[in-house]
C-alpha cells in the first residue's frame, strides 16, 4: 500500500483545497521557512489520529484550523484526505477489495472531529487498526521529526522495544491481545458483579423513582424560576432603560439650564456693565438734584424766615389787639367813671367851654399832624421789610452758593478719591513682560524646529527599524536553519558513531576485552577507506574481520589458550615482512584497489587479506569471468556477492558489521559537514549579533527619540501655555490700562468742570456777598429810619392822645 496524494484544505497554511501528489517512492518537498513544509507532516500525524496539540506545535486542537490572515478570513473546518494506492491488495479487513483507500479526518471549529475511510464515518480506533505493524500511525516511526532520532538513540530499553515491535509488525497482535485480555477481564468482572449489581438497581430504583420526581419537581421549579428570573431581568431592564432615558432628559435638561445659566451670566455681566454706566450718570444726576436739593432748601429757608417775620408782625398786632381791647375796657370803666363825674363836670362844662375850644385845636392840629406820622412810620417799616428780604434773599442765594460750592467740593473728593483709586490701580498693573514672551515665543520656534527635526529623524529610523528587524530576522532564521542543519548532522554523526560503538555488543567478550587491556585497540575499519559502492563488496570479503583489533605483536594471542575470546574475534598485527605480490590477470581489477589505509600496516595486511580478490562490475561478468579464476582466487561485485571457479556466494546484510564502512565514510563525511557548519554557524552568529546589536541601537535610539518627543509636546504645550497667558496678562493689562485712561480723561473733564463751577460759584458768593453787605448797611439804614419814624409816631401819638385827654378833660 502506497501514499499517493494528500489533499488538504483549511488547515493550518492550506486555507485553500491543496493536492500534493507523490508519485514514486522519494519524492522531496521543498521551500522557503514559513510556506508550510512542517505543517504536511502535521497533517499526516493528524489525520492518523494524532490527539495531544502539542504534538502539531499548537496549544489547542482548533489551532490547526486557518485562523484568519489579514487578507483572508477564518474558516470553520479543516480536513485532510490520504489516498493509498491498495492495488496490490495488502491490506486486510474489510477494505481489502478496495484498489484505493481513503484516509479522511474532519475538524470543526466547535471541536466536532470526525473520520473517514472511503467517505464512510469510521471511529479513530478503525484507522489505527488499519496501521497497526506497518510503522505508520500517529506515533509509529514511520514519520520521523526534527529531534526524533535522537529521542529513538537516547530511549530507554521499553521505549525501543514499541519501536521495534512496531518494525517487527507484534504491535498490531499485541494491541489485539491487550485488548481482548481487557474485553475478558471486563467481561469476568461484569459477570461477578451482575448480581450485584442487579440488586444494588432495585435498590437504586426506588431512590432514582424518588429522585426522578424530585428532579421534575425540581425542574418545574427551576422553569419557573427562569421565567421570573427573566421576567425580572426584563422588569430590571425597562427600569434601566426608562432611568437612563430620564436620566439622558434630566442630563440635557441640565445641560440647557446651564446653558441659560451662561447667557444669564453673559447677560448679567453686560447688564452690570451698563449699570455701572447708569451708575456714573445716576451720580452725576445725584450730584445734580443734590444740588437742586440745597436749592430748595434755601428756599424752605428764606420762606421759613419770612413766615416767621410774619408771625412776629401777626403777634405783635395781636398784642396792639390785645392792649387796644384793655384800653377800651379801661375807657369803659372810666366811661362808668365819667358818667357819674358828670354831674360834676357839667357844672364845670361851661368853664372849660372856653378851654374844650382851645384843646379841640390843639386835638384837631395833633390829629392832623398823626396820619402823617403812621403813614411816614407804615412807609419806613415796609422800605425795612422790603430790604430785609431782599437781604434774606441775598442770604439764602450765599447760601445755596455755598452749598453747591460744598457739593461740588464733595464731588471733587469723590472724583479725586477715584483718581487716586484708578491711578494706584494703574501704577499696580502688572507691566507687560515683553522679554519674558519674546523668550519664550523665541523658546517655542526652537522647540517647535528641534521637534520637527526629531520627527524627520524619526521618519528615517522607523524607516531603517523595519529593514533591521528583516535583516535581524533573516539573520536569526539563517543562524536557526544553521542550527538546524548542525543540529541534524551531529544527531547523525551521533546516531552513526552510536551504532559503530555497538558493534561490540556483546557484553562477556567486552569483559574479556578489558581483562586483557583490549578495550582502547584499533579497530580495523576505524583506518579504512573504501571507494563508495564497494563497502558490501568488502564486508562479504573481510566479514567479522572489518572489526578486528590491531596488536602490537600477533604472538600476543598466545597467552589466549587457556581463556579464548568468548565470541568471534579477529586481531591482526603487520609485524611480518612484506610478502611477493601476487600477479594480476591482464583487464582485472584488484578489489584492493577499491580500498585503502594511510596506515601502512593496515595496507600490508589488506594486501593479504584481499589477495587474489578482483572487483567485477556485477554478476554477469563475474559469471564469464570465473573460469579463469586460478585456485582460491574469488571475483566480488558492487554487492558483495563472491563468484568462485565452481561457486557462488550470494551476500546478505545479516553480520552485525553490516554497513560500518559505509557509516565510518558518512561519519568522516558528517565530521567535515559538522566543522563547516560550525564554521557558518559562528559567522552567522556574528551577523545575527551585529543585527541585533543594530537593531536595538535603532530601537533604543527610536525609544528615545520618541521619549524626547514627547518631552518635547510637553515643553512645547507648557511654552505655548506660558505664552497666551503672558499674552492675555498683557492684553488685559493694555485693555486695563485703555479704561483707566479714559477713565481718568473723563474724570479731568469733570474736574475742569468741577472747578468752573467752583471759580464761578465762588464768584456769585463774592458778588453775593459784597451785595449782602451793602444790602446789610441799607437794611441796617432802613431799621435805623424805621425806628426813628416809629419814635416819632408814638410821640405824636402820645401828644395827639394827650391832646384827647386835655380835650376830653377839658370837655368833663
Amino acid at each position: 500500500m502506497r501514499l499517493s496524494q494528500i489533499k488538504l484544505a483549511g488547515f493550518k497554511s492550506f486555507v485553500d483545497p491543496s493536492v500534493i501528489s507523490l508519485p514514486g517512492q522519494l519524492v522531496g518537498i521543498v521551500g522557503p521557512n514559513g510556506c508550510g513544509k512542517s505543517n504536511v507532516i502535521d497533517a499526516l500525524r493528524w489525520v492518523l489520529g494524532e490527539s495531544r496539540a502539542s504534538a502539531l506545535r499548537g496549544e489547542s486542537m482548533q489551532d490547526v484550523i486557518f485562523n484568519g490572515s489579514g487578507n483572508r478570513k477564518a474558516v470553520s473546518r479543516a480536513s485532510v484526505e490520504l489516498v493509498f494506492d491498495n492495488s496490490l491488495g495488502k491490506v486486510g479487513g474489510q477494505w481489502a477489495s478496495y484498489a484505493e483507500i481513503s484516509i479522511k479526518r474532519v475538524l470543526q471549529r466547535d471541536g466536532d472531529s470526525n473520520y473517514y475511510i472511503n467517505n464512510q464515518a469510521v471511529r479513530r480506533k478503525d484507522i489505527t487498526d488499519i496501521f497497526l505493524g506497518t510503522g505508520v500511525g500517529a506515533r509509529a516511526y514511520a514519520i520521523i521529526e526534527q529531534g526524533m532520532i535522537s529521542r529513538i538513540i537516547e530511549a530507554k530499553p521499553e521505549e525501543l522495544r514499541v519501536f521495534l515491535e512496531e518494525a517487527a509488525g507484534v504491535s498490531k497482535y499485541r494491541d489485539r491481545r491487550r485488548e481482548t485480555e481487557l474485553r475478558l477481564a471486563d467481561t469476568r468482572v461484569n459477570l461477578s458483579r451482575v448480581a450485584d449489581i442487579l440488586h444494588e438497581l432495585d435498590q437504586q430504583l426506588v431512590h432514582l423513582t424518588e429522585q426522578a420526581e424530585v428532579a421534575k419537581t425540581y425542574r418545574e421549579l427551576e422553569t419557573r424560576r427562569e421565567t421570573t428570573q427573566r421576567l425580572l431581568w426584563l422588569v430590571n431592564k425597562q427600569e434601566a432603560e426608562a432611568r437612563r432615558v430620564r436620566f439622558a432628559q434630566q442630563l440635557e435638561k441640565n445641560r440647557n439650564e446651564l446653558e441659560a445659566e451662561i447667557a444669564k451670566l453673559r447677560e448679567t455681566e453686560s447688564h452690570l456693565e451698563s449699570a455701572r454706566s447708569e451708575h456714573f450718570a445716576l451720580s452725576d444726576a445725584l450730584h445734580a438734584k443734590q444740588g437742586e436739593l440745597y436749592a430748595s432748601n434755601a428756599e424752605v429757608a428764606r420762606l421759613e424766615q419770612q413766615i416767621a417775620f410774619v408771625t412776629e408782625q401777626r403777634n405783635r398786632l395781636a398784642q396792639q389787639i390785645q392792649n387796644g381791647e384793655r384800653q377800651i375796657a379801661q375807657q369803659q370803666t372810666q366811661l362808668k367813671g365819667l358818667h357819674t363825674l358828670q354831674t360834676h363836670w357839667q357844672g364845670q362844662q361851661q368853664d372849660a367851654g372856653t378851654r374844650v375850644a382851645v384843646c379841640e385845636q390843639r386835638a384837631n392840629t395833633e390829629a392832623q399832624d398823626l396820619p402823617q406820622a403812621e403813614e411816614a412810620a407804615r412807609l419806613a417799616q415796609e422800605k425795612h421789610n422790603a430790604v430785609q428780604r431782599e437781604l434774606l434773599l441775598m442770604q439764602q442765594q450765599v447760601q445755596l452758593a455755598e452749598t453747591q460750592r460744598g457739593h461740588i467740593q464733595s464731588n471733587v473728593q469723590q472724583l479725586d478719591s477715584r483718581r487716586s483709586r484708578l491711578m494706584l490701580e494703574r501704577d499696580n498693573l502688572p507691566p507687560a513682560d515683553m522679554p519674558a514672551l519674546e523668550l519664550a515665543q523665541q523658546q517655542h520656534a526652537a522647540a517647535q524646529l528641534e521637534y520637527e527635526q526629531q520627527q524627520q529623524l524619526l521618519g528615517e529610523l522607523q524607516t531603517q527599524l523595519p529593514l533591521a528587524d528583516s535583516a535581524r530576522r533573516d539573520a536569526r532564521n539563517a543562524a536557526q536553519e544553521l542550527e538546524r542543519q548542525l543540529a541534524q548532522t551531529e544527531a547523525r554523526l551521533h546516531a552513526l558513531q552510536q551504532l559503530q560503538a555497538q558493534l561490540d555488543n556483546d557484553q562477556d567478550l567486552k569483559a574479556w576485552l578489558v581483562a586483557h587491556d583490549l578495550e582502547g585497540a584499533a579497530r580495523l575499519w576505524q583506518s579504512l577507506r573504501t571507494e563508495a559502492g564497494w563497502e558490501d563488496a568488502l564486508e562479504a570479503v573481510l566479514r567479522e574481520r572489518v572489526n578486528a583489533l590491531a596488536l602490537p605483536q600477533l604472538e600476543q594471542a598466545q597467552a589466549w589458550r587457556d581463556a579464548p575470546p568468548p565470541a568471534k574475534l579477529a586481531v591482526y598485527a603487520a609485524d611480518g615482512g612484506q610478502r611477493a605480490a601476487v600477479p594480476v590477470p591482464n583487464g582485472w581489477v584488484p578489489l584492493l584497489n577499491h580500498a585503502h589505509s594511510q596506515d601502512a600496516r593496515v595496507q600490508l595486511v589488506l594486501a593479504d587479506w584481499l589477495a587474489q580478490v578482483y572487483a567485477v562490475p556485477d554478476l554477469e561478468a563475474a559469471l564469464r569471468q570465473r573460469g579463469e579464476l586460478a585456485a582460491g582466487a574469488w571475483l566480488v561485485t558492487p554487492q558483495g556477492h563472491l563468484v568462485g571457479a565452481h561457486s557462488v556466494l550470494f551476500h546478505a546484510p545479516d553480520s552485525q558489521v553490516h554497513g560500518i564502512l559505509a557509516r565510518q565514510r558518512e561519519i568522516e563525511a558528517l565530521q567535515q559537514e559538522a566543522e563547516q557548519r560550525r564554521n557558518a554557524l559562528s559567522q552567522g552568529k556574528t551577523v545575527l549579533e551585529q543585527a541585533e546589536a543594530g537593531y536595538r541601537d535603532l530601537d533604543a535610539r527610536l525609544i528615545a527619540l520618541r521619549n524626547n518627543g514627547t518631552d518635547l509636546q510637553q515643553r512645547q504645550h507648557q511654552l505655548q501655555l506660558q505664552i497666551l497667558k503672558l499674552t492675555q496678562a498683557h492684553e488685559r493689562s493694555r485693555e486695563r490700562g485703555a479704561q483707566i485712561q479714559q477713565e481718568l480723561d473723563e474724570l479731568a473733564q469733570r474736574f475742569a468742570e468741577a472747578e468752573k463751577q467752583q471759580d464761578e460759584i465762588a464768584a456769585g458768593i463774592g458778588e453775593a456777598r459784597s451785595r449782602a453787605a451793602a444790602q446789610q448797611v441799607e437794611c441796617d439804614q432802613v431799621r435805623l429810619q424805621a425806628n426813628a419814624q416809629e419814635a416819632a409816631l408814638r410821640t405824636v401819638r402820645e401828644r395827639a392822645q394827650h391832646a384827647q385827654r386835655e380835650l376830653q378833660e377839658a370837655r368833663f
